[in-house]
């Protein structure tokens, strides 16, 4: 911009008319060379101001568009993230600094004309001249949490005027200069854009541009084009040279774009498409970006297109995921334990059902956790050690019959396996990177065998050991000891591993039902048969639901204790049994502070057997009566239960607690509930005792460890 005075009223030298008529060129040619610089500015980089944000105190370069680059001097990796002063320190003067000051303290932009700045560019230091306004950046709380910048560089401009100051010697020289500069610099504006749309042509991506809005090929990369060999594209509409895409749902996509100026991007976009003009329609995979184009008014009169062919990327990862499945399913269905631990830290990455079940874990938890948390128990037992030779040496390892202990089921367990460690390697660099577990739990065989072993060893001993009488008493109860562990073990087995064989038997019988022919049931002898066998099912049925009950106590000890309100357990389960209506008299004497340190689910179990059997065991002769009371002693928690029922002999008594005993066969049950509740309270450090009389009543104790 050159600034003249009006001297419009006196002569004209001819250098003034000369001036003038420079300027007026120079005016017209500036215009048709910013047309050009900002269409090509739009094309590439929508901002033709040099545009900057700086946050917090330090000033820190957030952002800064190529023009701000330019005029600085440097690359953005130069700049971002760093002090404004500390990327150019050349800045810092201490007007400049109190300008940043003002904006960010008082929040109240800031505008200047003109302003000079030294900078340091191009390995020289120059004095830049700047239009611009510093507005404060706020959060949501209104709080500024930086400034942003919005400028132009009049540097060019402001010189001019300082020159015109001297042109009266120099003015001749001047408008020739400016002319051959202005020649010079549509000269570059268009080597500029043969750079960016030879740029274009040489992109490894298929890019192509359309204009107006019927979306005209305006220019297409040969990296386009070869995706649709020998069709014309150039100077038709998209609907004319693709006519397959009319009627697909990019099109709804397109027309957002060029309506809105909002660009997209979407990865693996299902395109149907045909290669060839008379080719058969293909479903194609894009990775696309559109983005609108805008013209000098900051109309959209077009858009781009970035395209990426990612079909054979896409169908390849669909079969190696189908290969997956189709494996995975094999290895869910395997007998055998089959697990992947992939590097370092032996992540789990792949589990299948038989492997859990002899982890005791579920394949959720399983998957993605590193083995040695999941199993933390395992540490130190020499896996690890086994697992990072197998990784750096690449030798299989064979184990027979290796002990371990695993935490399963609420209960520690010693596990004996037979497994083999087997190294994976990578296909593209041979590497080991994970190993693959293919095992089988011989527990089982190892205990069995081992038992018979030490039943041989202890015969041996027992004959030597008949000697004295406290060494037969110890072994005595050493094999107490063993078959209380025996008979766990075979309850909770055959609770588990007979209801899949009873199910299968009903499931045979059921299809007998169905598939025997009317006449073959109607005989006699068969539905006899089939009756028999429905008999039996349903009593091994009820006998595995026994057995069950039994299984439960195994774990029944390993819940979390917590401190519970006996009270509100006692309300909760006469609540549930109703006894108000089954009894003449319900007396409750518990007080409302009295806590137990119990796991909450087993002190309910043992409150609701001993309510409950209060309830059914009443006497027909009289109005029954139970009365709950329950006091807190020096060392223990002590609570009764009393009833005026039936009662029991002192026969009776000594085979209350005892496995399936039951003393009154009028009234249904499975004769495991007092021997569950023994179990439970013992198993806690507390004890349980009845007093009884036949025909008068009877008495529960039980006392809670304090």
């Amino acid at each position: 911009m050159v600034s003249f005075t009006d001297t419009s009223d006196q002569n004209r030298s001819p250098v003034e008319q000369a001036l003038r008529e420079s300027q007026a060129r120079e005016r017209v040619i500036r215009r048709e060379l910013e047309h050009q610089r900002n269409e090509l500015l739009r094309f590439v980089e929508q901002a033709p101001a040099a545009v900057a944000v700086y946050s917090g105190p330090e000033y820190r370069v957030q952002l800064a568009n190529a023009a701000t680059l330019a005029i600085w001097g440097r690359s953005l990796p130069e700049v971002l993230h760093r002090p404004v002063f500390e990327v150019m320190p050349e800045t810092a003067t201490p007007d400049v600094v109190a300008i940043f000051n003002q904006v960010y303290a008082t929040g109240v932009p800031f505008t200047s004309t003109e302003k000079p700045t030294y900078i340091e560019r191009y390995g020289r230091r120059e004095v830049v001249y700047w239009n611009f306004v510093f507005q404060p950046q706020r959060q949501s709380d209104g709080s500024i949490s930086g400034i942003l910048s919005l400028g132009t560089e009049v540097t060019a401009q402001v010189q001019a005027r300082q020159q015109a100051q001297q042109l009266n010697q120099q003015l001749e020289a001047h408008v020739q200069q400016r002319t051959l500069e202005a020649q010079a610099a549509r000269a570059e504006a268009e080597r500029q854009r043969r750079q960016w749309e030879e740029l274009f042509r040489r992109a490894p991506a298929a890019i192509c541009i359309f204009t107006g809005p019927d979306w005209v090929y305006e220019f297409v990369n040969p990296i386009y084009q070869a995706m649709f060999p020998g069709r014309e594209l150039l100077g038709k509409r998209l609907v004319d040279a693709l006519p397959e895409l009319a009627d697909q749902p990019l099109m709804d996509i397109l027309h957002h774009v060029y309506t809105t100026g909002q660009p997209f991007q979407g990865r693996e976009v299902l395109v149907p498409l045909a290669r060839t003009a008379e080719g058969p329609v293909e479903d194609i995979y894009f990775d696309l970006t559109y983005q609108a184009r805008f013209n000098e008014e900051g109309q959209i009169d077009g858009f781009v297109t970035y395209a990426y062919d990612v079909t054979a990327q896409v169908l390849a990862r669909r079969d190696r995921e189908m290969r997956q499945e189709q494996l995975n399913e094999l290895f869910e269905q395997a007998p055998v334990a089959i697990a992947i631990f992939r590097g370092p830290r032996y992540v789990i990455e792949l589990a299948n059902p038989a492997v859990c079940a002899i982890w005791g874990r579920t394949q959720a938890q399983a998957l993605g956790t590193p083995l040695f948390e999941l199993l933390p128990e395992a540490a130190g037992q020499g896996f690890e050690e086994l697992l990072d030779r197998v990784m750096a040496t690449g030798q299989p390892y064979v184990a027979h019959e290796l002990p371990s202990y695993i935490n399963r089921h609420g209960r520690r367990d010693l596990v004996y396996w037979n497994f083999v460690y087997q190294p994976l390697r990578e296909t593209e660099n041979d590497e080991i990177s994970a190993v693959t577990v293919v095992a089988t739990e011989v527990t089982d065989q190892v205990l069995a065998r081992q038992q018979v072993h030490g039943l041989n060893q202890e015969l041996a001993s027992i004959n030597a050991e008949l000697r004295t009488t406290n060494d037969e008493l110890h072994n005595t109860n050493a094999q107490l000891t063993r078959s209380n562990v025996d008979l766990d073990t075979f309850v909770y087995t055959a609770s588990h591993d007979l209801k899949a064989p009873i199910a299968n038997i009903e499931g045979i019988l059921l299809a007998l039902r169905e598939q025997l022919p009317a006449a073959v049931q109607q005989d006699a002898w068969v539905a006899q048969l089939l009756d028999m066998l429905q008999t039996t099912v349903a009593r091994f049925q009820n006998t595995i639901a026994q057995l069950t009950d039994v299984s439960k106590l195994q774990m029944a000890h390993a819940g979390p204790t917590e401190l519970v309100h006996l009270a509100a357990v006692v309300a909760d389960v006469c609540q549930d049994l109703d006894l108000q209506a089954c009894t003449a008299r319900l007396t409750v004497e518990v007080p409302p502070d009295v806590v137990v340190l119990f796991h909450p689910a087993n002190l309910r179990s043992i409150v609701f057997n001993l309510l409950s059997n209060a309830a059914k065991y009443s006497s027909p002769n009289r109005p029954a009566q139970v009365h709950v009371r329950a006091e807190r002693r020096p060392q223990a928690v002590v609570l009764s239960i009393r009833d005026n029922g039936l009662g029991m002999s002192e026969q009776q008594q000594t085979q209350l607690f005892g496995l399936f005993q039951r003393l009154h066969t009028h009234v249904e049950g499975t004769g495991v509930g007092l021997y569950i509740v023994k179990r439970l309270i013992e198993n806690a450090g507390g004890s349980i005792e009845v007093a009884s009389q036949l025909d008068v009543g009877t008495c529960f104790t039980v006392t809670f460890p304090a």
